[in-house]
């Protein structure tokens, strides 16, 4: 039995299941490794110091995350001036995702679209709660082989991205559950996103 399954169980109400699922988003949030997020706001900081491009990647609800979180970090950080971040989601452009995906296969998505634009030094994030996606993990290959910096925000167990990327931020959590963990990727979002804004001022 999955652990929200078992919590609805137990429930009597929205009220106690929502009460319920709030305490273990925020067991998910702890159990995260703070060292690969400072590591993460290092990347971040010497791209924007030295130009490079940071493309965010990811399926489903987690290509919704990179779209926010490359636009939180272009807008939100330093808004009023012209030290901003350089930011891509390699998920918005759907002209060109879905004729990759027809023509070359789902799987490529992201890698075609590397081998484009990516320029050695430039930061690749890749956002998977399985860590198993196959797009993502041939464009992380190909960042690692082309003088990119990787890095991947998972959950479940990590899977293979978290072998793969050069620094993962990890919430560990139980497999299939993509609610709880894609909910922690968008609060990881928002503290980085926070956090830089206000150490800009």
């Amino acid at each position: 039995m999955s652990r929200l399954k078992g919590m609805f169980d137990n429930s009597k109400s929205i009220e106690q299941y929502s009460k319920d699922y709030s305490d273990y988003l925020h067991s998910i949030l702890q159990k995260a490794d703070s060292k690969p997020i400072s590591a993460f706001v290092g990347v971040l900081l010497k791209a924007r110091q030295d130009g490079r491009r940071i493309f965010f990647m990811g399926n489903g609800g987690s290509a919704s995350t990179a779209s926010h979180f490359a636009a939180d970090l272009c807008k939100n950080v330093s808004p009023d001036t012209k030290d901003k971040f350089r930011t891509m989601s390699l998920v918005d452009n759907s002209a060109l995702a879905t004729a990759l995906a027809n023509d070359l296969g789902y799987e490529n998505i992201f890698v075609e679209q590397l081998s484009a634009m990516m320029e050695k030094g430039d930061v690749v994030v890749g956002i998977s709660a399985s860590g198993n996606s196959k797009n993502i993990l041939k464009a992380v290959e190909y960042a690692n082989s082309n003088g990119g910096i990787t890095i991947g925000i998972v959950g479940f167990d990590g899977g293979q991205l978290k072998k793969e990327a050069m620094h993962c931020i990890h919430f560990p959590s139980y497999s299939g559950e993509y609610g709880p963990v894609e909910d922690a990727h968008i609060i990881l979002n928002h503290i980085i996103v926070t956090y830089l804004s206000f150490s800009k001022k």
